[in-house]
């Protein structure tokens, strides 16, 4: 066997971007930051950065999570979590040769959610940072009211979006968006601004908390949502929903 040659190969740097994603308002909304220098000087990206040498890939998107919005995160399987951590997965590979104009970049995107994000502040080379609805970034213009983003980081963007849309059909992942404790209601809003639909809320209601393991009572209340006292519940241990939460057709 001949031996490896590592000059045989052309140098090329690996990035994590952060599709980073909450319900702000009753709408599904991301975080965009502005890019302080070239290339893209001045336009709206994705948060991200370079790999460092020492980093694996989870720890790189954790510390750039951790510097963009001071969260911390945990894996979609981890236990003994911190109550108010981000959910952060894995979302898919973009290496498109012309991507990035400076050389070869390989970016290994991740999806983030987490509840009622407060508002960013910008770090770094970042020149301002700020939460965006999905519809206004990954609509087919390029206007003011859907303003071009950065690389190509509005497809990443779209991947990610309907990653959540599909996932909280059948996994409890919609929990990700909710404080530790809610009521069926402020679910169902959780549901209704990832799908961008309005749903029935008493069938709702029967299917959330007929499905095994979903929701797991408190046995506390609150009036936080104005009208007579609401059941609290949170998470359930189940992963996987049984029967499903399909999505509506429109």
């Amino acid at each position: 066997m001949p031996p490896y040659e590592p000059s045989a190969y052309p140098p090329f740097a690996v990035t994590v971007d952060l599709v980073v994603l909450t319900v702000r308002r009753h709408a599904l909304s991301a975080l965009i930051v502005r890019r302080g220098e070239a290339p893209f000087q001045g336009r709206w990206a994705l948060p991200g950065g370079f790999v460092r040498e020492e980093e694996d890939l989870a720890e790189a998107a954790a510390r750039e999570l951790a510097e963009e919005t001071g969260l911390h995160a945990h894996g979609p399987v981890e236990e003994d979590t911190p109550a108010h951590a981000a959910h952060l997965e894995q979302l898919a590979t973009y290496g498109d040769p012309k991507r990035d104009p400076r050389m070869r970049v390989v970016s290994v995107a991740h999806l983030v959610l987490a509840p009622d994000l407060p508002a960013p502040r910008p770090g770094g080379d970042v020149g301002g940072a700020r939460w965006a609805p999905v519809g206004s970034l990954v609509g087919p213009s390029d206007d003011e009211e859907h303003p071009p983003l950065a690389f190509d980081h509005r497809r990443i963007l779209a991947d990610g979006v309907e990653r959540a849309r599909s996932k909280i059909e059948y996994s409890s992942l919609a929990t990700a968006f909710c404080p530790q404790e809610f009521t069926v209601g402020e679910l169902r809003r959780v549901y209704e601004a990832v799908w961008g639909v309005a749903l029935d809320p008493r069938n709702f209601h029967r299917k959330v908390t007929g499905t095994p393991g979903f929701l797991l009572p408190t046995g506390g209340t609150t009036t936080r949502q104005g009208g007579r006292p609401a059941q609290l519940f949170q998470a359930g241990g189940a992963t996987i929903l049984n029967p499903p939460m399909l999505r509506p057709e429109v």
